[in-house]
């Protein structure tokens, strides 16, 4: 019997639930935002510093698009997106052969080796490792700005 009351209370409690959640949200707002205020012209001054430049309206896939555009003609050739990676693989291909050879791909990593290996015994200790952590990079420059 102390079930039927419990499920009936637990139901009743439900409902009331139910009732003061929509309730609470078809109430109107009390306090609306207040329009904002009308625009004042600001009289020029001559020692105000100078207003920040406009932001760029193309979006970021627009700018992407225009980046690999290289000839702006408003389309993109497959040559135009091999560009980018022929000057990285130029860039590996020390020796001009047209081939990558893995000591080409490593080289960097064989230089930041033995920049670090400060005794030349061939082996990294931990402080020497320490020295190869890559650098914290600078915030990226927008452009047009003058920081």
């Amino acid at each position: 019997m102390l079930r039927y009351f419990a499920g009936a209370g637990s139901a009743l409690l439900l409902i009331l639930t139910g009732f003061f959640a929509w309730k609470g949200m078809a109430q109107e707002d009390q306090n609306p935002v207040p329009a904002p205020p009308a625009a004042v012209a600001a009289p020029a001054q001559p020692d105000a510093p100078p207003r920040p430049p406009a932001a760029d309206e193309r979006t970021k896939e627009q700018r992407r698009f225009d980046r690999a555009d290289q000839d702006k003609n408003g389309r993109i050739t497959l040559e135009e997106l091999y560009l980018p990676r022929r000057r990285a693989f130029q860039r590996l291909d020390t020796n001009g052969d047209g081939r990558l050879a893995f000591e080409e791909w490593a080289v960097r990593t064989q230089t930041r080796f033995a920049e670090a290996d400060a005794n030349r015994d061939r082996a990294l200790d931990r402080a020497e490792y320490a020295a190869t952590a890559p650098r914290p990079r600078a915030p990226a420059r927008q452009k047009g700005c003058s920081c």
